[in-house]
């Protein structure tokens, strides 16, 4: 009889313990599993906007890079640019869409700060800036708002003056 009592502390020490422990491992691997698929998609998304940069290295005549709206471009240049502003909407909303929300962690948040910076930088821009209406027909609500919000916060706040060096 003393074998069959040893059995049955055994058991009820395996439901005690062991039980609470494989909950707390399975949802520490479910939490980790989260968090790597976060990671890659925002890798995804940070990969999306390198292969954007390097399109707009690749179109050096629509200065991308400058600071400044380029205002004396051909109908040809208008058209890639308006292309390549759309590639770009594209790019934020699926970071809004994928990264941001109300009740972030601060790990979330910190990746979403960062996007948030590359939206701001163009909106900087006031070509990018006045596009807008014809960029976002069609795109989420919610971004539309979130993007037209950082371009109005953009164009007014002041800028430091910028000099040419020769």
């Amino acid at each position: 009889m003393a074998m069959i009592q040893v059995w049955e502390l055994l058991s009820y020490m395996v439901t005690v313990i062991g039980l609470p422990v494989a909950i707390f491992f399975f949802v520490y691997e479910q939490r980790r599993q989260r968090e790597n698929e976060e990671e890659e998609i925002y890798q995804i998304l940070s990969d999306g906007y390198i292969d954007f940069l390097k399109l707009a290295i690749d179109n050096p005549d629509l200065k991308l890079q400058a600071n400044a709206a380029v205002l004396d471009l051909t109908e040809e240049q208008r058209e890639r640019m308006l292309a390549m502003f759309g590639i770009l909407i594209s790019l934020f909303e699926r970071a809004y869409l994928v990264v941001y929300d109300d009740n972030m962690s601060e790990r979330r948040a910190r990746r979403w700060r960062s996007w948030e910076d590359f939206m701001r930088e163009w909106c900087r821009r006031e070509d990018f800036r006045d596009n807008l209406d014809l960029l976002l027909p069609g795109e989420d609500p919610d971004f539309a708002v979130h993007i037209r919000k950082i371009a109005e916060e953009e164009n007014a706040s002041p800028r430091p003056a910028v000099t040419a060096s020769s």
